[in-house]
């Protein structure tokens, strides 16, 4: 079978520094901090303060209030992003195969907010009064299913469930069913909207979050005072399809996926493998995948979670998969911006690394004040650059040892 190019031709997120992919990406461009003082309930009880929350969202001019009553946050930031990708696709579903047209877009919890407030509803009035529509407002596929429902997407619609990997595996599951002839177009990507008492307190339990209380030192990669990760929430969506169909259908290309790779450390529930082996496969395996030599690679978007491991064993990684280049490319992390979006983290970076390819700009890693050994390459510390990019990968690792990486290239004739 005859691999297709597969290029991106609509792009929505929806972030903890911007409602839409321009005013996200401007906010990255100019260091822009997302990590705040929960707002969305009182903290008072538990060690965890900050977050990186989705300010003053009002999702009620794409959907009818009505339906948001019944829609989880985490759908609803889903959504949103979807039809912006959608609509900058500029695709008229009057005029194409609805069963030629796919959805594959991740969440790694689904509606956890709703869990806890319909799990205190039950304790307290009885579980057979909880809301009719508490099952299809917490299940991870509903953010894929409502957007084929709004869209009129008929063709396979899925929902890869890989924890902190979901929005990559999502991006990479969907550019391989298009590549491979099985769809012309895929709108994919990932939610999540997990601020809430319950997950930010069983993440403290398992001392994964920092609870530091200065948004400017919480989020930190790379930086030998890491103390775990940030809580974020939001979206992030990608409108592929094949060149050839893009082409015919005169659609303004944005930019390219050439390579996706994934692996399993199939070493421990949370903790990476030592050295970074499982990591640097997927990486290994996408550059294979894109047909890419690793000194092609200028910039790579890391899953760089500002917790001690991961930031430890990605660099590891990299220097395991692109040896000697490792010291000459780019690494930051944005995380340190938006902080952890769970799910949708690898689809919300993979919007940034298509950006990013367009205006050759690296984004920073902000706040990096302190140097490890142990993590050692160009973080892009503090400041974005200007640079000449060709070609950019993003990481995204998840508990249970999922490791995914994808290769993006500028947009070339």
């Amino acid at each position: 079978m005859d691999k297709r190019r597969v290029v991106i031709t609509g792009m929505g997120a929806v972030t903890p520094i911007g409602h839409t992919v321009e005013e996200s990406w401007q906010a990255v461009r100019q260091g822009v901090c997302g990590i705040a003082p929960i707002t969305a309930y009182d903290t008072s009880a538990q060690k965890v303060k900050l977050a990186a929350e989705v300010k003053d969202f009002d999702p009620s001019a794409d959907i009818d209030k009505r339906e948001l009553r019944h829609l989880d946050r985490y759908v609803q930031l889903a959504l949103v992003s979807a039809l912006e990708a959608f609509r900058q696709s500029g695709l008229v579903m009057e005029q194409e195969d609805p069963y030629r047209c796919g959805v594959f877009f991740a969440s790694g919890v689904g509606g956890f907010r709703t869990i806890h407030s319909e799990c205190l509803k039950g304790a307290e009035k009885g579980y057979d009064r909880v809301s009719p529509y508490f099952i299809p407002m917490v299940i991870a596929n509903m953010a894929a299913g409502t957007i084929a429902i709004h869209l009129g997407l008929k063709g396979m619609c899925t929902c890869p469930v890989t924890a902190c990997a979901s929005g990559a595996y999502a991006v990479g599951d969907a550019f391989r069913h298009v590549r491979d002839g099985y769809a012309d177009v895929v709108l994919c990507g990932g939610a999540e909207a997990a601020v809430d008492p319950l997950a930010i307190g069983g993440f403290t339990s398992l001392r994964a979050l920092t609870t530091c209380e200065d948004p400017a030192r919480a989020s930190i990669p790379f930086d030998a005072e890491r103390s775990g990760f940030v809580l974020g929430e939001g979206a992030g969506a990608l409108v592929l399809e094949s060149y050839d169909h893009a082409v015919a259908r005169g659609a303004k290309i944005l930019g390219e996926i050439v390579g996706y790779g994934a692996s399993c450390d199939a070493y421990h529930i949370t903790a990476p493998a030592p050295g970074g082996e499982g990591a640097a496969a997927a990486m290994t395996a996408a550059l294979a995948d894109a047909g890419v030599a690793p000194e092609e690679v200028d910039y790579i978007n890391a899953h760089g979670t500002s917790t001690a491991m991961n930031d430890a064993g990605e660099t590891a990684a990299v220097k395991l998969a692109f040896g000697d280049h490792a010291y000459k490319l780019a690494m930051s992390s944005t995380k340190s911006m938006t902080g952890h979006l769970l799910g949708a983290a690898g689809a919300v970076e993979a919007v940034f690394c298509a950006k990013a390819l367009t205006d050759g700009f690296l984004p920073a890693t902000i706040h990096y004040q302190v140097s490890d050994p142990a993590c050692d390459l160009d973080v892009v510390p503090n400041v974005g650059r200007t640079a000449a990019i060709r070609y950019a990968m993003s990481n995204s690792l998840g508990f249970g040892g999922h490791n995914a990486s994808l290769i993006f290239k500028k947009w070339e004739e």
